[in-house]
């Protein structure tokens, strides 16, 4: 591992619903090691934090069996996280939006999760506690953070799926851009579990 330049402090900040999409759509993988997955991302930079946004899965009233296990499923991998050293766990909701007229599937929507990763980033670089942020997302949502972070002189650079590309605008603001490739993936895999 890359020995840190004097100063240099990395926040990391992953849209998990993003991430997963590119772990399991994109690159079929199913285990990551989420602590070589931010040493990964900060190339050598000291980490002050790193940031996992998500929602817990929709349950309806009552909730069926596959729910209660997706719940718990979750519930497990994010106490995982929450246990890993300066890793934060922020959960937005999902919202209840209706049925699929197909399948009779809920729809659900993510809330809460951009802005706390907005304010986390507005927050962070407003008071002069990193010099980088790593975002692992797709969502132009956060371009008003993103904005603000680079006026504080935050360099921001933008992790990001390939099929699943970022929005245009997003990926033009940030100041570096690397996809997630399965190289890099690989090097964060973890075959026990987590």
């Amino acid at each position: 591992m890359e020995v840190a330049m004097r100063g240099m402090r990395s926040a990391i900040f992953i849209d998990g619903g993003y991430f997963d999409w590119i772990i399991r759509d994109e690159l079929n993988f199913s285990r990551v090691d989420y602590q070589k997955f931010s040493q990964g991302l900060a190339g050598g930079n000291e980490i002050l934090r790193t940031y996992y946004y998500h929602c817990e899965p929709y349950q309806s009233n009552p909730p069926t069996p596959e729910e209660l296990s997706k719940l718990s499923k979750m519930q497990s991998f994010l106490h995982y996280l929450a246990q890993l050293p300066r890793y934060e766990v922020r959960l937005g909701k999902l919202a209840y939006q209706g049925r699929n007229a197909e399948d009779g599937k809920p729809i659900v929507a993510q809330k809460r999760v951009d802005i706390l990763l907005g304010v986390d980033l507005v927050l962070l670089a407003a008071k002069q506690m990193i010099t980088h942020a790593v975002i692992v997302a797709g969502d132009s949502d956060f371009l008003p953070a993103i904005e603000i972070a680079r006026n504080e002189g935050v360099l921001v650079h933008l992790f990001h799926g390939v099929q699943n590309a970022p929005h245009r605008d997003l990926w033009e603001k940030c100041d570096e851009r690397t996809p997630v490739t399965p190289e890099f993936i690989r090097t964060c895999s973890n075959p026990f579990g987590g």
